[in-house]
């Protein structure tokens, strides 16, 4: 099982308070998994004698499945921030799905989970009790990750070719920081416009609009999250956009806050 980078990722808001709250490891799939997940990860976390942490992210668009006492649930792509509110000690382990990667196993729209989640016992079949307590009290985190992808891996569905596809598409958006709309998508990929949203909404959750926004405003708040940012039109011209109040709509409609609040938080 091969650990990749501890380092937070982009899209977690207030990243340098997050540190300090908590830790973040993840893991590789191995074999035909692979196929379907991104990675695996695991958050731990100690604040016995402190204030509860809520940890909130731009979600990505990508599903999630998360093992945690009582309460193991598919999660859909989120349609603004999404939090985990982290109370005394405890660690939780993740499945991120690819891209796409979800579709095979839901079997319908992955739009029909996003902003909701789906229960562990009515995708598999399976009580999701038993399932948790084997998990969560391996030894360590391998041995955690492992498990969940044993049971993964005994319940694979057929390879569908639109995973690798629509994955690439994402991948691709996320790469080229040219692409600052639809229509760029479309140039880039080579795709109808019609056919791509379709695709997006079946296997991904969310239009590629959606996810073209999404990227930007993980670059807006890793830039304000390291002090870079001095004037906003500078910045909303950086990521694409027409005029910054534009992008300070964007911003708000996503994170809750304005971008300039945003800031005074950091």
């Amino acid at each position: 099982m091969t650990k990749t980078a501890d380092k937070l990722p982009k899209g977690v808001l207030h990243p340098l308070t997050g540190e300090r709250k908590f830790s973040l490891a993840r893991y590789q799939p191995s074999g035909d998994t692979g196929y379907f997940v991104q990675h695996y990860w695991i958050v731990r976390w100690d604040l016995r004698g402190q204030e509860p942490y809520p940890q909130t992210l731009i979600a990505y668009p990508n599903v999630n499945m998360i093992v945690e006492p009582d309460n193991t649930r598919i999660y859909g792509v989120a349609r603004k921030t999404s939090a985990h509110l982290l109370l005394e000690q405890g660690w939780v382990v993740g499945v991120k799905f690819k891209p796409g990667g979800f579709y095979p196993f839901l079997q319908k729209p992955v739009s029909t989970i996003t902003g909701g989640s789906l229960g562990f016992e009515e995708l598999f079949g399976v009580r999701s009790g038993p399932f948790e307590d084997e998990v969560l009290q391996q030894p360590d985190d391998e041995r955690m990750v492992k498990r969940v992808e044993t049971f993964l891996d005994e319940r694979l569905p057929e390879r569908d070719p639109n995973v690798e596809l629509v994955s690439g598409m994402v991948k691709a958006i996320q790469d080229d920081r040219t692409v600052v709309k639809v229509e760029d998508a479309v140039r880039l990929t080579g795709m109808n416009k019609r056919t791509m949203q379709r695709l997006f909404d079946r296997y991904v959750g969310v239009s590629p609009k959606s996810v073209i926004q999404r990227w930007r405003l993980h670059d807006a708040a890793e830039r304000i999250d390291r002090g870079e940012v001095r004037d906003w039109l500078d910045l909303s011209v950086e990521l694409g956009y027409y005029d910054h109040s534009h992008f300070i709509r964007d911003f708000r409609s996503i994170v809750g806050l304005s971008p300039e609040e945003y800031r005074q938080k950091r």
